[in-house]
């Protein structure tokens, strides 16, 4: 019979019998002893089956279950017979002989499964376990001992049941957390403990409620601990309960159930602890407090246990680590042997007495028999009862066996035996990695030769003494496309120009100074295509099998196409082809290196194109890069070939003008090159559209005469540039010493302009805006000043132009909107009827395309409680022109809040008067240039006639500046201008002067 037929035949056995002992009362005597009787046949029979490599825990469980249904039949038959059941009686003694059987036999399946001490395990078993016994006295033990109606015997046995059952339950959950795949049968075992538990705790409380009565459903419990028992022994997963688990004996899992299992545990206590304070009587406060502090004991020594065990598990993974380090670079079996002793000394616990013997190897067919791999196996030797045994198959002709004993106690053996297996995992594979090297070694001869050769892709060339091929590698026609090289000279095959080269690395080769180094050369194909070629030689004439020069020919054609594209990379700009920074400085400092050696002098040109940034942001980076190359283009062809051209980066570039007699040749190339950028360039934008921009560019030139040193050079060109962009732009500067000082200054103001806004060095002066024809203050226009700390007060041509090129103009910028919005709030709260209307602020370009431009006013204005019609914001009409979606859709946005918007300076930019019925803006403001004319030049009043008639049709309103004599203000008052400022009416002054100018009475003229 099966065990699968036996287990089935058992379990209905056991239901039939649980049928009948419900169904007939009367028969509970039978039918319980069948039960019991049953189940112990059932342990034994499969112990008899399966043959577990140790069966006396099986036969003590049979015993157990023997005994426990011998006081079962010996109580129900005093019950039957009426007889009286004293306590403690017979049953009583077999029922606690069952206790120390079940642990005897569970016992000895823990030693098996872990192999001895296990203290991760216990400590996690002890856990719940004393929580549970806990549990069983508060409830269960400490009312016996409470107990004033029973003897000191009765109070004994009493309490022995509970015990016994923690006791049971200690060795359960011991073995449930050894280490390893837990089988099927300890399932089984684990159902038929907590069966007898949970019968045992239900009886022991009923009859603490003298409330119990045989037959009922306590009674499942037990019959669930014999059928599970039986049921176990018959499952063929029983003999792995025996077996030597390959697991750590360190290890214990901690998945989330157990976890969940220890945390629940551990809060039995409190939980107790709590109930019996909301009962109103703390009785076992003791116990609970003593359970407490053991539970918080095992835990703490479970953390400790963790860390340990991960610090060993660290030190043997680093062990491992330099173990594989030195085994990929052992070579030889000697090599191997000393990685592998100083591998397990460091793999071993400090301190701990082992002794490695590695043994000769022998046949293999002799050792059939042994275990391959890493086991653990009994010994005598060395003071020690077991070894760790590693075998392996030794490669060679015939193959052999080879195998290490590591000797040390078995309860260290058992936790570096993983470790042990993965170094010797290694291991097989570097000794089977050295036997193949070592077997291919031993492959000499023809045929082998001939497979190397004919696979590979160099072309192998054997040439006599007569510089002619003897042999030729297959490969020779792929590679050449020749295919009748043998009998013809070495030469044909090397272009003229090499031959030289080829004679001359011949010559070494054939001279005994060892092998020839790598030779390029070049090579003629069969269709006359030229080849470059690496050519290698030795020269094996004194070998027989050879006896001439061995040439290793490769063809090295695409290497050197790829070094030759990366070494242009890397000396030339990427988008432009010219010559980037690296290589200009290296032929700069040799060409300062010759100059000073002659008598000649060394030029520099630094060309920066004017408003290049505008072209990005209009029209795009593509459009930017198209003008880039074509600007490098031209100024390759305005140099000459003589000249260096470099790009610098960004849209800076850099002319090197060799060097010449005549330090007026920078002159004459900047020029030309000023000229030739001033033309426009079309470009594409890559989508099918063109545009035509720009390319005007600034030139600073310097020379050698006045430097020291290259890097001196580079600085004058520099300032040079820096003067050439203050100059206008489109134009070029040569370096002058008479002006370093001024530029230096220059650059020193700029930089002592970042620190003057936080410094609080600006102040504003206001200068009033008046209807032209009452001469009455109607608005100011707010005009910064820089207090500075040494130069005193300065007017804005010293430093805007300074703030725009640094940046510095976006938060100067700001400060000037927020403190015009405060004081015009100031001056309106102290005379909330004054006639002035509004303040008029100078917004630059560069302040208004930062993001949140618009989100900035309005916040100023809530800042300084001023409302919106307050504020006339004056941009260029450049701004408007050029960044006309952006800044439109913006311009609108302020116009919602209410802002004003004056284009300032008008007339002087290059917009069309058709934008202006377009234009989102309220204000003109005719630019000083034109007034300065007005009465002299007709064309001058036309014009402006004309600006102010337009502005008047289309509902705009025109405010006329820089109105400096009478005169001048009639004219423009006959025009119809309306508003105007100027010395006429006022310089600028400060915010305390503006109050008392808004209450004079000035009659018109």
């Amino acid at each position: 019979m099966t065990t699968r037929s036996a287990r089935a035949c058992f379990a209905a056995w056991s239901l039939v019998l649980t049928a009948v002992y419900y169904a007939f009362p009367g028969l509970h005597v039978w039918t319980w002893g069948l039960i019991g009787l049953s189940s112990a046949a059932a342990v034994v029979v499969g112990a008899r089956m399966k043959r577990p490599a140790r069966a006396l825990p099986w036969y003590l469980i049979a015993v157990a279950l023997v005994v426990f249904v011998s006081g079962d039949t010996i109580y129900y038959a005093q019950q039957s017979l009426g007889l009286e059941t004293p306590f403690p009686g017979p049953s009583d003694v077999l029922y606690l002989l069952v206790y120390p059987l079940l642990a005897g036999a569970f016992l000895i399946f823990i030693r098996a499964r872990s192999g001895g001490a296990n203290r991760a395990a216990l400590l996690d078993a002890l856990v719940p376990t004393v929580s549970l016994g806990l549990l069983s006295w508060v409830y269960m033990i400490a009312p016996y001992t409470r107990a004033t109606d029973l003897t000191l015997l009765e109070k004994a046995v009493s309490v022995a049941y509970p015990l016994g059952d923690v006791l049971a339950l200690a060795m359960m959950l011991r073995l449930l957390t050894a280490p390893g795949r837990k089988p099927r049968a300890l399932s089984f075992l684990s159902l038929s403990i907590v069966g007898v538990l949970v019968s045992d705790v239900v009886y022991g409380l009923a009859r603490l409620d003298s409330d119990w009565n045989v037959g009922g459903p306590i009674d499942l419990g037990w019959i669930v601990f014999y059928a599970a028992a039986g049921y176990a022994a018959l499952h063929p997963s029983m003999t792995h309960l025996t077996d030597d688990a390959p697991q750590t004996a360190g290890t214990v899992e901690t998945g989330g159930r157990r976890l969940l299992l220890m945390t629940f545990a551990a809060l039995i206590a409190p939980a107790v602890l709590l109930a019996q304070y909301l009962q109103g009587d703390v009785v076992d406060a003791p116990v609970i407090a003593a359970g407490s502090a053991l539970m918080f004991l095992l835990v703490m020594g479970r953390v400790g246990g963790l860390l340990t065990e991960q610090r060993l598990t660290n030190l043997r993974e680093s062990a491992l680590r330099r173990a594989n380090a030195d085994l990929a670079a052992a070579t030889t079996e000697t090599d191997i042997l000393t990685t592998i002793r100083t591998a397990i000394a460091q793999l071993m616990p400090v301190q701990q007495r082992h002794q490695l013997v590695v043994d000769e190897p022998v046949p293999l067919d002799l050792a059939a028999t042994v275990e391959l791999g890493v086991s653990l196996v009994p010994a005598s030797e060395h003071g020690f009862d077991v070894a760790l045994r590693a075998g392996m198959v030794l490669p060679g002709s015939p193959p052999k066996l080879g195998s290490i004993h590591l000797f040390a106690p078995a309860d260290v053996l058992r936790s570096v035996r993983p470790a042990v297996q993965a170094l010797f995992d290694q291991i097989t594979m570097v000794v089977e990695r050295i036997g193949l090297a070592g077997e291919i070694s031993r492959r000499d001869g023809e045929a082998y030769f001939r497979t190397l050769i004919q696979s590979a892709s160099d072309v192998i060339l054997i040439v006599g003494d007569d510089d002619r091929i003897r042999y030729a590698s297959p490969s020779a026609t792929t590679v050449f496309g020749w295919t009748d090289l043998p009998g013809k000279p070495l030469s044909g095959l090397i272009a003229d120009t090499h031959h030289g080269a080829l004679a001359e690395a011949l010559m070494q080769a054939r001279s005994g100074r060892g092998q020839l180094e790598a030779v390029d050369l070049t090579a003629v194909c069969a269709d006359r295509r030229l080849l470059q070629v690496e050519c290698a030689g030795r020269d094996l004439r004194h070998d027989s099998t050879v006896s001439g020069l061995v040439l290793t020919v490769r063809d090295v054609t695409e290497r050197r196409r790829l070094e030759n594209d990366l070494a242009h990379q890397a000396f030339h700009d990427g988008l432009t082809g010219l010559a980037n920074r690296v290589l200009f400085r290296d032929r700069l400092e040799q060409s300062f290196v010759r100059s000073e050696q002659g008598s000649s002098d060394v030029g520099v040109l630094f060309v920066d194109l004017d408003d290049f940034k505008e072209v990005n942001d209009t029209l795009g980076h593509a459009v930017g890069d198209q003008l880039l190359i074509a600007v490098g283009r031209r100024i390759a062809d305005a140099i000459g070939v003589a000249n260096t051209a470099a790009r610098m980066g960004g849209d800076e570039f850099a002319i090197l003008v060799e060097s010449s007699s005549d330090p007026a040749v920078a002159e004459e190339v900047a020029e030309r090159i000023v000229n030739v950028l001033s033309q426009p360039v079309e470009v594409s934008d890559g989508l099918g559209g063109s545009h035509i921009v720009s390319g005007a560019a600034s030139v600073g030139v310097a020379t050698s005469h006045d430097a020291t040193s290259p890097t001196e050079l580079l600085r004058h060109a520099d300032l040079a540039l820096y003067l050439a962009k203050g100059a206008g732009k489109a134009t070029w500067q040569r370096y002058r010493s008479d002006l370093h000082t001024a530029m230096v200054e220059r650059l020193a103001l700029r930089t002592s302009l970042l620190e003057a806004i936080d410094a609080q060095q600006f102040v504003l002066q206001y200068q009033p805006i008046v209807n032209v024809r009452t001469q009455a203050v109607v608005g100011v226009e707010s005009l910064v000043r820089w207090q500075h700390p040494e130069r005193g007060l300065l007017a804005p041509y010293h430093f805007i132009e300074l703030a725009e090129e640094s940046g510095a103009i976006v938060g100067l910028g700001a400060w000037v909107l927020r403190e015009s919005l405060r004081q015009f709030a100031a001056w309106h709260a102290s005379d909330p009827e004054m006639a002035l209307r509004y303040v008029s602020v100078n917004v630059s370009a560069r302040q208004f395309r930062q993001p949140g431009f618009v989100d900035q006013v309005s916040q100023a204005l809530e800042d300084a409680g001023a409302r919106p019609e307050w504020l006339l914001l004056e941009i260029t009409e450049s701004l408007v022109l050029r960044d006309a979606e952006q800044v439109w859709t913006d311009l609108k946005a302020l116009r919602a809040l209410g802002v004003r918007i004056a284009i300032d300076d008008f007339g002087t930019g290059y917009s069309s008067l058709s934008y202006l019925r377009q234009l989102p803006v309220d204000v003109l403001k005719i630019d000083k240039s034109f007034i300065d004319d007005i009465l002299d030049s007709k064309q001058q009043r036309a014009l402006v006639d004309a600006i102010v008639t337009l502005a008047r049709n289309l509902d705009l309103t025109v405010v006329a500046e820089g109105i400096e004599d009478a005169a001048q203000r009639a004219m423009l008052e006959r025009m119809g201008c309306p508003y105007g400022q100027g010395y006429l009416f006022s310089k600028p002054v400060w915010p305390a002067e503006i109050p008392p100018l808004l209450i004079l009475a000035v009659v018109p003229a």
